[in-house]
This record gives structure tokens, sequence and C-alpha cells, in this order.
């Protein structure tokens, strides 16, 4: 059953709802106890496949990723990453606001500038981070913020040995409050920008047609509605989501996103355009035929799931409270049984970065508030996958 087409009004009441989500508590991004304490399994269950989802590629397999070394270390809050041309990257730290060259071709990580306007709050402060591909030649690097009113997207340029530009604002008005904030932004293969975003506490926004909150929304370069979305003039391309920040793509062009839930299921999801995944209607999967089910679904407490990647049609899903890597081979229009690694052994796992073939960078989360920092945390770990 498809919602109808939400009114042009999305960034005054996106704006409003922000203000006041702002003094609602709300539950975090991986705290299952969200009131009453519910019993659920511990163990991952099958994969389900999400209907009406045309097929695509078989995985070969799972291969065990190995990790080979680290690429940084003594980070603080580390959260986005955007990969460089020349396979360095820049990181976001959420408390602090600061970008952070690093990789191969920097012998020390170096702050390359701080992003004006960014309030931590909570889970809130600078979070995503993403460059065009077209940056080798107009070097803008875009980033989504929580400020003292709201989450915003911007857009500034970054040239290597010169400081930030300064923020041009490309949308404004996503709902923001200490919790549920979304966060994740990435270039699709059709060169549009798309973003994840919570419901910042208020769970009727997510199926709120009008508000910004608790969506995938999709955006030209300059921060307008892209051509082609389902709902007219709107940036939404899905709703129904409590708190999503893990985008990836497959080798068909498909989207896929990580969902936190409440007390019971976090999720995979394969995103369709103008499609409703049910929450706070449901959570996990559902007889409801109006709503997408999750192709894939963790008990809470074994995943709360931030960062995917894919590699080799292969999901690699970061867990916080799970403090695992989740990997899950993609099976047509759904995924293999996901295969837990390195459970406890890093702690909490922020971002997962696809970096080349075979390649993935594996971001650690304990200095977030929430966990409780080792010698060398926070760090960013290479893992080969074979």
């Amino acid at each position: 059953m498809r919602a109808r087409r939400p009114k042009p009004r999305w960034p005054c009441v996106a704006l409003a709802v922000a203000v006041a989500a702002g003094l609602t508590a709300c539950g975090s991004d991986d705290d299952s106890s969200h009131g009453e304490a519910t019993a659920r399994p511990t163990a991952p269950v099958a994969a389900t496949q999400a209907p009406n989802v045309p097929a695509g590629p078989t995985a070969t397999g799972v291969v065990e990723p190995i990790v080979t070394g680290e690429i940084a270390r003594d980070l603080n809050t580390p959260w986005g990453v955007a990969l460089l041309p020349d396979r360095d990257a820049l990181v976001s730290s959420r408390d602090t606001g600061t970008i952070t060259r690093l990789g191969p071709g920097t012998a020390t990580p170096v702050v390359v500038g701080t992003v004006p306007g960014s309030a931590h709050r909570g889970e809130g402060g600078l979070l995503g981070i993403a460059v065009a591909p077209t940056f080798a030649t107009d070097h803008f690097l875009y980033a989504y913020l929580t400020t003292a009113q709201d989450n915003r997207i911007v857009r500034m340029t970054y040239v290597p040995g010169q400081p930030l530009g300064q923020p041009e604002v490309l949308l404004a008005g996503i709902p923001a409050a200490s919790n549920h904030n979304g966060g994740r932004i990435a270039f699709g293969p059709d060169g549009m920008l798309y973003a994840g975003t919570g419901e910042a506490g208020q769970k009727a926004l997510a199926q709120d047609e009008s508000s910004l909150g608790g969506k995938i929304l999709r955006l030209t370069p300059e921060g307008r509605p892209a051509p082609g979305n389902p709902f007219p003039n709107s940036p939404v391309w899905s709703l129904g989501h409590r708190n999503v920040q893990g985008l990836a793509w497959d080798s068909t062009g498909r989207l896929w996103a990580s969902e936190f839930g409440q007390d019971t299921w976090d999720e995979l999801n394969l995103i369709r355009s103008g499609a409703n995944y049910g929450w706070p209607v449901v959570e996990g999967t559902s007889d409801k035929p109006e709503y997408v089910n999750p192709v894939a679904q963790w008990a809470t407490d074994d995943a709360s799931p931030s960062g995917i990647a894919i590699l080799g049609d292969v999901v690699y899903l970061a867990g916080l409270k799970g403090e695992r890597l989740w990997q899950a081979p993609i099976l047509g229009s759904t995924v293999a049984e996901p295969k837990a690694w390195f459970q406890g052994r890093y702690g909490r796992l922020r971002t997962v970065v696809a970096v080349g073939p075979g390649e993935l960078w594996l971001v650690t989360g304990m200095t977030d508030g929430r966990g409780t920092p080792r010698k060398g945390d926070d760090r960013i770990l290479r893992l080969v996958t074979g």
C-alpha cells in the first residue's frame, strides 16, 4: 500500500519538532532497556526475505576477515570516514567537531579543521562525512552535524594544506535530540547524496511524510530534492525508520541500510523508493503487508548496528553494544545466515568502510561515553578478506 504524497511543508515542521525533541528524554542508540524489560533471543534469527524486490547476484560464501594492522589510534570519538582519491581518508570526531586526515599517505594523523556550529550533546555532534565522485575537481566535503537547534547537512571545500572552507548549509531542519540523530551520509552510484536520519525520540515522526525525521533522504549535490524521488518536492526516499546509521550499495546499485531497534530487533533493510519500513508500528518482521520486512534482524544486545559496508556483495555490519562485526553474504533479495567476528575483542564498533578489493577499515567506538577505553582507543583497524 503506497503512502499518501507529502505536502511540501517539511522544512518548517521538521525544525519545529527538532526544538521540541531536544527537551524530551529518549533512549540511546544501543541501549535496549527503553522501559519495561522484554524477553528476547540472544542469537540472530534466520534472514527474512523482503517482498517485491528484484533478485541480485549470489554471493560465493563467507571469508574470514583478518586484522592486519592499525591505520590510526588514540582517536577521539571517531564517527564518519570519507575516502579521498589517493586512499587517505578524512575522519570526523563527534565530540570535538574536528576532521582529521590519516591513512597510508599521511605519516601522522593531522587535524585539518573544525566544522563550526557542531554541538555535541548525547549522540549528536559532527557525524557522517562524505566526498562526491567529483571531489578531484570541486574539492567538496559534505558533513552531517548536530547544531543547537537541529541536524543539518553542509558542504565545504577541502584542499590539502589549506583551511577548511566555510560551510554552506544544504539542508536544515532535520529533527535533533540527545539520541536518535541518524547521521550517516553517502553518495550513491547515481551521484545523489543519501542521508539516514533518526526520529529524535519522537516516534510519530517516522510515519509523518512531511518530517525529515526517521527517513532516508535523497538529495542532489546542491541539497535539493533529487529528481525521481517518490514524493513531489521532498527529499524523502523511504520512511518508517527509527535511527538509520548505515548506508551501502551492492554491485547492482541497490541500497542497504542498518537500523537500531528499541527493545527487540535491530535490522538490516533492503531499501526501495517510497517504501515504508514500519517504525513505530512494527519492530522487526511483521505480517503487515503495508510495511517492508527486514532481510535480517538481531536481538538488540547482539548488534546495535551503526555503520555498514558491502564488499564483494557481502554485507559487513559494525555492532556497538554487540561489540562484533557481522558478515552476511547477499543472496538475491535476502542474505545468508549472518556470522559474527571479533566478539568483544576490540570493543564497540562504530563504522566499517570498504576501501578497495578485499580490504576494509573498521573504526572502534570506545570513547563515545558508553565504552571503557583501552590503551590506544579509539582506533582504525585494517582488515583483509582474502
